[in-house]
């Protein structure tokens, strides 16, 4: 069997980014959200141009609940031989509203993905941040 190649992803394009989006609703539609009725879904990008998805998983005891994003994260580094590295993070929501990562969310994001780019839908439109203006003082331990 061929090995399949792939080319590293260093940028994004507004047509990758739209795709992330795309691909970030269709994971909402997997979100067991019976408490919060908020369905989120997640697309990640990774440098080796791998996507990843995730939707958030509820649980009765709230503290137990896990994010979209870091659902995502998840199965990336479960489906790596290495440590993955994150070029983009496509969130999309339901009900929508702009929604950026939440703070533990955000650390992890970080630990994979230092420089990269976070979207989701706001009020007029796609917005674009970067990890770094997400989480100032975000860390790694070595």
């Amino acid at each position: 069997m061929k090995k399949k190649i792939v080319k590293p992803v260093s940028s994004v394009s507004i047509a990758l980014r739209d795709k992330l989006l795309k691909v970030a609703k269709a994971a909402q539609n997997h979100a067991y959200a019976p408490y919060s009725k908020f369905q989120v879904g997640a697309a990640i990008l990774l440098t080796d141009g791998r996507i990843f998805t995730g939707c958030n998983v509820e649980n009765a005891s709230y503290g137990l609940t896990i994010c979209a994003e870091r659902n995502a994260i998840f199965q990336a580094v479960a489906n790596s031989a290495k440590k993955p590295k994150i070029v983009a993070v496509a969130v999309s929501t339901n009900p929508p509203v702009a929604c950026s990562p939440c703070g533990a969310c955000r650390q992890v994001v970080w630990e994979f993905g230092q420089d990269a780019k976070i979207y989701y839908k706001g009020d007029k439109g796609v917005v674009e941040r970067t990890m770094r203006e997400l989480l100032i003082d975000g860390f790694v331990l070595d």
